[in-house]
């Protein structure tokens, strides 16, 4: 199986992103079904932000936090250090083939992952065989193709095109919200609860950083770097979606939303 590539990387412009992740901006179709006591697996943890928040509604049980980076693993440890969370253990993890026992967690939480990956329904498969009978599997992805915005500034269809391309080219389904129940499905999962949330970015500081931080990726980043080296588009197309993105966030009527499907599977 070809290994899974990670589109986004981590620039410092992502991983700005992935500390904005909280419990409930994020996890609130999870948060219902969390108690003290439990035990909860966290694959993809990234920088630890919704991973701490996370633990701190299981607290005192324990949660493992895994992510395929291990350079991004100091950074989730002092995010739980500054927190003064000690029922944290971290780890690197191929979510297609996770080192941990059947049955081993009462929660496997999985937060935008589930896009890059080679094999999503094997990864599921997995995190079905490390969770207890009783337990739940939770996870939440974005949908490329189901994102929209206004105003319709020239540019940023352009972006989402060649986005969807280059995670497509990595193995990886960038419409992955839509595919979650179906996945957990062929997974074996007896029991999916579908649904739906959004990101929405429209006040001027939300939609200040939301564009800053993707101009900055569209130049910057491993996506950028990507796109070069595959001759999906030239330094020059990156600077000009660049520029759309930075036009975009300064429109004054300016609105963004990211829709992501989720599903709570067990059984």
């Amino acid at each position: 199986m070809p290994e899974s590539v990670y589109v986004h990387g981590h620039h410092e412009s992502v991983l700005r992103s992935h500390r904005w992740r909280t419990a409930e901006n994020s996890a609130a179709h999870l948060l219902p079904r969390l108690r003290p006591g439990l035990s909860l697996l966290d694959i993809g943890c990234g920088p630890g932000t919704l991973t701490a928040d996370l633990a701190e509604r299981v607290a005192p049980g324990h949660v493992t936090a895994v992510d395929h980076e291990p350079s991004i693993l100091p950074a989730a440890r002092a995010e739980a250090a500054g927190r003064g969370l000690t029922g944290i253990t971290f780890a690197t993890a191929d979510a297609h083939a996770l080192d941990f026992d059947d049955d081993s967690f009462d929660v496997v939480h999985a937060h935008q992952v589930l896009q890059h990956l080679t094999d999503p329904v094997g990864a599921l498969r997995e995190m079905r065989r490390v969770c207890r009978p009783d337990g739940v599997v939770a996870v939440r992805d974005a949908d490329y193709a189901a994102m929209t915005w206004y105003p319709r500034v020239p540019g940023l269809a352009e972006w989402l095109a060649l986005y969807r391309r280059l995670a497509l080219s990595g193995g990886g389904e960038p419409d992955a919200g839509r595919r979650l129940a179906s996945w957990a499905g062929r997974a074996g999962f007896s029991e999916v609860s579908a649904t739906a949330s959004v990101w929405c970015f429209a006040t001027p500081e939300d939609r200040t950083w939301w564009s800053d931080s993707w101009a900055e990726r569209t130049t910057s980043s491993t996506y950028a770097r990507q796109a070069l080296a595959t001759g999906h588009a030239t330094p020059a197309d990156l600077g000009r979606l660049a520029a759309a993105w930075r036009a975009w966030g300064e429109r004054p009527d300016a609105w963004f939303a990211v829709l992501h499907g989720e599903a709570l599977c067990r059984g």
